[in-house]
């Protein structure tokens, strides 16, 4: 009709159409706005990173709570002292290692020593505590000072010509350990830093914790700034980029990847008592090598904790976990603190197994531990197929990393010894057993350890604070490098599957 408005059909399904859209928007803003003060306030309970304050700021209130506590829950009693030891006892997934108690009057330590443990679980437990870590930021964490900082450049250049370009984080102890020169010219063009724990925790009144060398290692990745952490020894190196580690199973699915070490659980059951857990049999699985292993402090950090309170504590709790066998030290101390909480980890199962030399009883004279590629373990385990249990179910993983512990390859120290001689006496590869071994390698890395050895040696000679009276370290490192790898007459060897 003439002067009416008339809306037609189309027109009013369009408008009843954008009516609809705003409620849905609104709704949606609604509920957007709901469930992220929901995140918010829960998060500001018990997610302290969530809050985005500046990582100084997370470390000093890390540490004015954590210094305190740790020693508020201190055991009040003697630490326990041994009689005999555990000794030696390879892993056998089927027939277990004896669970004996060396201990001296175990029941004179028992209560106090559960007592302060139950006080320091339930603290973290219930109390807000900082967390210490940019969100999604993912790196390598070591520590080393003194005569092991050689090696560490060494094996962090090793790690370089992976292709890895995963940001490093060195701990050192305090200022006597920090070498300027390396932290503040070599370091950075290999994406690497130096951290002074020293610095970064310490008591609300400026005291220092007395910490060495394994105790190091749990408050060096609390207070590194990563949210996803490898942890690397400065013995200890990559033979391939471990990045994708990160984002692949089973770290994903863990939280906590571990690597095996040769043997046998020696945790006293009086710990299992004072930790309120089940006795874990022997055969479960073995040790834990902790030269390499992967955390992530967003899930686990009430796993990192505890760690550092066995560490912080290491008079009390190393004699207790170890009882005097093989590697006293932290390496149990993380698998155990995830026990201890109920919280996951991945352990991997493929037995480690000796680089070295062929001895006399057609094994090997060890110099360094082969430790296989997680992700193809973890493949190999999820179809039920346990090398473990039964090597000829599937061929070994790849190799992955490796300890090299004799030599350390630091030319300052002990490098030029028997285990990188020929039997005759002449200079020699480290690595040269098993056949099977070396072709896990997947190619001549000793080659590329000895380069790079040279290279730090004879560029770095005069740098190393443990070098300075040191002379002749660049010739002699070159003199064996131009024998073992220079020389026509070298013997050959086979490094892949061929």
């Amino acid at each position: 009709m003439p002067g009416t408005s008339q809306v037609t059909a189309p027109t009013m399904w369009n408008a009843g159409k954008r009516t609809s859209r705003r409620k849905v928007i609104v709704r949606c803003l609604v509920a957007a706005i709901i469930l992220s003060t929901s995140i918010f306030w829960k998060g500001s309970l018990h997610y302290g990173s969530i809050l985005s304050i500046p990582l100084q700021d997370a470390q000093t209130q890390l540490s004015l709570y954590l210094y305190p506590l740790l020693e508020e829950h201190r055991p009040q009693c003697s630490p326990p002292t041994l009689h005999g030891n555990a000794g030696l006892h390879r892993f056998n997934p089927t027939i277990g290692a004896p669970q004996e108690n060396y201990l001296v009057d175990p029941d004179g330590f028992l209560e106090p020593m559960q007592v302060a443990h139950d006080g320091f679980v339930q603290a973290i437990r219930s109390t807000r505590i900082e967390r210490a870590y940019i969100r999604g930021t993912k790196g390598i964490v070591s520590s080393a000072g003194g005569k092991y900082l050689p090696t560490f450049i060494i094996f962090l250049r090793l790690l370089r010509r992976t292709g890895s370009r995963l940001p490093v984080e060195l701990f050192v102890k305090d200022w006597i350990e920090y070498e300027p020169y390396i932290c503040e010219v070599v370091l950075p063009p290999l994406n690497g830093k130096c951290v002074v724990l020293s610095e970064v925790f310490s008591g609300p009144d400026g005291a220092k914790p007395d910490l060495e060398h394994f105790q190091l290692k749990a408050f060096s990745i609390l207070f590194s700034s990563f949210q996803d952490v490898i942890w690397m020894d400065s013995d200890c190196f990559f033979l391939y980029d471990p990045t994708n580690l990160l984002t692949s199973k089973p770290y994903t699915s863990a939280g906590l990847l571990t690597w095996p070490d040769f043997w046998s659980y020696t945790v006293s059951p009086t710990y299992y008592n004072i930790s309120r857990q089940a006795i874990i049999p022997t055969k479960t699985r073995q040790s834990t090598e902790a030269g390499m292993f992967l955390i992530s402090k967003k899930t686990h950090f009430l796993t990192l904790l505890l760690a550092a309170y066995y560490n912080y504590h290491a008079s009390y709790y190393y004699t207790m976990i170890s009882q005097g066998a093989p590697g006293e030290g932290d390496k149990d101390t993380f698998i155990l603190a995830a026990c201890a909480l109920g919280e996951k980890f991945h352990t991997v199962s493929e037995k480690v197994v000796d680089l070295g030399h062929p001895a006399p009883d057609g094994g090997v004279l060890g110099a360094a531990m082969l430790h296989a590629d997680p992700i193809e373990d973890y493949e190999l385990t999820r179809q039920g197929r346990w090398r473990v249990r039964d090597e000829s179910v599937a061929k070994a993983p790849r190799g992955y990393w490796v300890h090299a512990y004799n030599p350390k390859f630091n030319a300052g120290e002990d490098l030029f010894s028997k285990n990188t001689r020929n039997e005759d006496g002449h200079p020699g590869r480290a690595y040269t057993s098993k056949e099977e071994t070396l072709k896990r390698l997947g190619y001549d890395a000793e080659r590329a350890i000895w380069e790079e050895t040279k290279t730090v040696t004879c560029t770095l000679e005069h740098a190393f604070e443990s070098w300075k009276t040191k002379t002749g370290l660049c010739e002699t490192v070159t003199q064996h490098w131009n024998a073992v790898f220079e020389s026509p007459s070298t013997q050959l060897y086979t490094f892949t599957e061929g």
